[in-house]
């Protein structure tokens, strides 16, 4: 994939979810922002977390493992998503959604998904799956 065509699938992303979502914490956020910064641009919220420290200004950054999750840094949240996890993060990401009771969106790595793909989202020609719902329907 060309740096290109990655920076095009995440402002997908990030315009989607900026139009759905009004709170959003994007889990495994590494160096790449473009999702978040995005996002945020179009009027969501974001926060990020990653398992190992980040050096961005660009969101508001947490250290965190999906897999013991500090639940107050998910708190108010609507959206919990992840942009190309590995799959094994998947049904932790999927706890934390219920725990928190918002919406788990996932963009997977090419035609990767988890069990029955959850629901299927085209976002501007990017395949997302939204794999949980929170008590509160969204957009």
């Amino acid at each position: 994939m060309t740096g290109e065509r990655i920076k095009r699938i995440e402002r997908a992303v990030g315009t989607w979810i900026g139009s759905h979502y009004r709170d959003a914490v994007e889990v495994g956020i590494g160096s790449n922002t473009t999702a978040a910064v995005t996002a945020s641009a179009a009027g969501c919220r974001v926060r990020a977390v990653d398992l190992r420290p980040c050096a961005t200004a660009a969101v508001p950054f947490a250290r965190d493992d999906v897999f013991a999750p500090d639940l107050a840094l998910y708190r108010g949240a609507d959206l919990v998503y992840a942009v190309r996890p590995g799959i094994e993060m998947v049904p932790a990401l999927v706890e934390l959604a219920r725990a928190v009771g918002c919406d788990l969106v996932v963009c997977h790595l090419g035609d990767e998904c988890w069990q029955d793909g959850g629901e299927r989202i085209d976002a501007d020609g990017v395949r997302l799956h939204r794999y949980h719902r929170g008590s509160s329907e969204q957009g």
